[in-house]
């Protein structure tokens, strides 16, 4: 069976999880074939129904490994890029982190498998998007995940600092504000550039100098807000 067919396989609701169950399974063993990808990512991506944080419309592509438009033109990120993303932050569990970019919450209960959901702060720009991560993060049991809404340019100060700090979406450079916002020893991990873009990551060293590493080309929606 197809990603096309997750929906039409089974005659009732519980055997169209066991199709999204299945379907998960067999994302994961994919994933697993990337040497880029560690298992504790893929366990964090295997506790997450992806299918829940899609437009129902589009549940049947829920475990393709690919981006889905979720709404005000903004896309759920393609399951291998959370999964790296989440190795490049160096994610270990009570770490603050500051998501820019809540969308559909599904990179956020990702992120709070590992650090734990009272740890997770996200600023999402879309009022709409953020009511209804509010919603759909409190009926999978991601409640203590702190959502509001405002232009991320300008991070979460209220909560600061962070032990780390990432973007969903490409920004022009890194914002000032989210590495003022870093504790020392902090990751900041973004997708930077206009044309063309590159998965940048930020140490903030103790003497509040940083070091910048760069890890390839990367396609994202653009990041909203700003100047």
């Amino acid at each position: 069976m197809g990603w096309w067919d997750s929906e039409r396989g089974g005659s009732d609701d519980s055997d169209g999880e066991s199709d999204f169950e299945r379907q998960r399974d067999e994302l994961i063993e994919q994933l697993r074939g990337r040497e880029r990808v560690s298992d504790r990512a893929l366990a964090a991506l295997a506790a997450v129904p992806r299918h829940e944080f899609v437009p129902e419309n589009k549940r049947r592509y829920a475990y393709a490994d690919r981006p889905l438009p979720i709404g005000e033109g903004q896309t759920i990120s393609a399951p291998h890029m959370v999964a790296i993303m989440v190795d490049r932050l160096e994610l270990e569990a009570g770490q603050t982190v500051l998501e820019i970019g809540t969308g559909c919450g599904y990179h956020a209960a990702v992120t709070a498998e590992i650090v734990g959901a009272a740890n997770v702060y996200s600023v999402e720009y879309h009022s709409s998007l953020a009511e209804r991560a509010r919603s759909r993060l409190a009926e999978l049991g991601y409640g203590d995940i702190s959502i509001t809404v405002g232009d991320g340019h300008e991070g979460w100060p209220e909560h600061a600092p962070y032990d780390r700090a990432y973007l969903t979406a490409a920004a022009s450079s890194v914002p000032d504000a989210l590495l003022e916002q870093l504790r020392p020893d902090g990751i900041f991990l973004g997708p930077i550039g206009d044309r063309r873009q590159t998965l940048v990551r930020v140490r903030k060293r103790p003497d509040g100098e940083t070091e910048r590493e760069t890890f390839g080309g990367v396609r994202f929606v653009r990041m909203q807000g700003g100047r």
